[in-house]
């Protein structure tokens, strides 16, 4: 399974992690929109940034 992973709001005003979690996803502009494989890595880094990030599973 995939999950679209989309920016919904600036991470300017965030914290430094959270900042870093969001361009480790491979997110830089809000709207954009990122196709990663669901594991456990990915889990946590959209969980540490749940606030921002909009998530839609995907069927392969």
């Amino acid at each position: 399974m995939k999950l679209s992973i989309t920016l919904k709001k600036s991470p300017i005003s965030s914290l430094k992690v959270h900042q870093a979690t969001v361009l480790a996803l491979g997110l830089h502009k809000i709207g954009q929109t990122v196709i990663k494989e669901d594991n456990a890595c990915v889990r946590g880094q959209i969980f540490r940034v749940q606030h921002m990030v909009e998530v839609k599973e995907m069927n392969d």
